[in-house]
């Protein structure tokens, strides 16, 4: 094992990459979407096995970065399930409540903060616009595609990039 000062950063995603949110993204599908209702449940979603798979190999040799859209109003919820769920200990970095930027836009900009202390070895994310962004920003990119439903998909991307949400 590397020792601790030396590990570089391994960023991992949380919504459909760690979490299955399929049994509440329907709360975006409404006109207005129910923001209240989507956040509320987060913490009671699945764990997606390959997630925590890759969680833990990464945590052997990395430093764990939990980097997720969600508002950091959920930062309680998160970690407990981040911690009941078996995850390995990480920094969270969220979303400030008010923040609104496409996904992949605050996404890199804390990849560029975080590489400024160390190296970044690898991002684990389901965005299809957030992979493109870091890799053309010369990151190494694991896409979770083992989380993503299609019929759900179209909507967490338009809640991603078009109204900063998540």
């Amino acid at each position: 094992m590397v020792p601790d000062d030396e590990r570089p950063y391994a960023v991992l995603d949380i919504d459909a990459t760690l979490s299955d949110t399929s049994k509440r993204v329907h709360f975006l599908d409404r006109k207005p979407k129910d923001w209240d209702s989507f956040f509320a449940q987060a913490k009671d979603d699945a764990v997606l096995d390959e997630g925590l798979a890759v969680a833990t190999t990464l945590g052997e040799n990395h430093e764990i970065v939990y980097l997720t859209g969600r508002p950091e109003k959920l930062r309680r919820d998160t970690l407990k399930w981040l911690k009941d769920n078996g995850f390995p200990e990480g920094t969270l970095y969220m979303r400030r409540n008010t923040d609104r930027r496409p996904g992949a836009q605050m996404k890199i900009d804390r990849l560029r903060k975080l590489s400024d202390d160390k190296p970044v070895a690898v991002l684990v994310d389901d965005d299809i616009k957030v992979c493109a962004v870091a890799e053309k920003a010369g990151y190494t990119v694991m896409r979770a595609d083992w989380g993503l439903d299609p019929e759900t998909q179209p909507t967490l991307f338009e809640a991603q990039e078009k109204e900063g949400r998540t």
